[in-house]
């Protein structure tokens, strides 16, 4: 008898802990936010990584804790990020925390976050700010190798280009963050898109030391978001070398 307990002991010891994913509550909790929202990073460059600014607003922040999960770094996949659909790698830390600017459009908002081991935790935002334009055209970059530099670029019809040089354009449309640590996400976002040809290109600035050259980009483009005219084209494109600059997507709004 003794042991078969013992047996049994060091079979539950040796059970894998599982990973458990939790939401810090934004202020006003996960059902409403009428807060002013700071997404955008000061400008500066390059960034380390994504700048989180001690100003911004909790409404405009995705952060959490995901206990459980490796500490020593042997975790060749990650978390994944879900916002209103589209998913995208999650950078965590080695504590297990992750946390990520990011401006919510009006209305309800999905989020989730899946661990490694397939735990995931879902909530919703609901945003009912009335003082805030709401994004009628977003372009969401994500990749999915870590240490790696990748950029979104956006050329609008009457020829504006935002990129990490110059984030705000003067029709109205930004590019919120630039990530140079890997996966992202870079979003932009415009709230009166003018009508006509837009062009995404995407960038590979260039990978870390020990990084594959092999990375897949991730486009999500989105129009009208939390609207019943909700339209949304995701692309993926393996970028091979560092250096190179693609044309990912050429499309007409609306």
């Amino acid at each position: 008898m003794s042991k078969l307990i013992f047996t049994l002991c060091a079979a539950v010891l040796s059970l894998p802990v599982l990973a458990e994913v939790k939401f810090d509550q934004p202020k006003g909790g996960w059902r409403k936010g009428e807060a002013d929202e700071r997404y955008t990073q000061e400008v500066h460059y390059p960034a380390a990584s994504v700048n989180t600014p001690s100003s911004s607003s909790t409404t405009a922040l995705i952060s959490g804790q995901i206990s459980g999960s490796p500490k020593d770094g042997s975790s060749k996949t990650p978390s994944t990020l879900i916002v209103n659909g589209t998913a995208m790698p999650l950078h965590v830390n080695e504590d297990g925390s992750f946390a990520r600017p990011y401006a919510f459009g009006r209305g309800s908002n999905s989020v989730e976050v899946r661990a490694e081991g397939g735990q995931r935790q879902r909530v919703q935002f609901y945003d009912t700010s009335t003082s805030k334009k709401q994004a009628r055209l977003r372009v969401v970059l994500s990749w999915d190798s870590d240490g790696t530099d990748v950029d979104l670029h956006v050329v609008t019809p009457n020829g504006e280009h935002a990129w990490y040089g110059q984030r705000v354009i003067a029709g109205g449309g930004a590019l919120d963050v630039d990530v140079t640590t890997g996966y992202g996400p870079e979003i932009f976002s415009h709230p009166a898109p003018e009508k006509g040809l837009y062009l995404v290109y995407v960038n590979y600035y260039g990978a870390g030391y020990g990084v594959s050259d092999l990375t897949i980009a991730q486009v999500a483009i989105i129009s009208n978001e939390n609207t019943p005219h909700e339209k949304r084209h995701v692309m993926q494109v393996p970028l091979r070398r560092a250096g190179d600059l693609t044309l990912v997507s050429s499309f007409v709004y609306p």
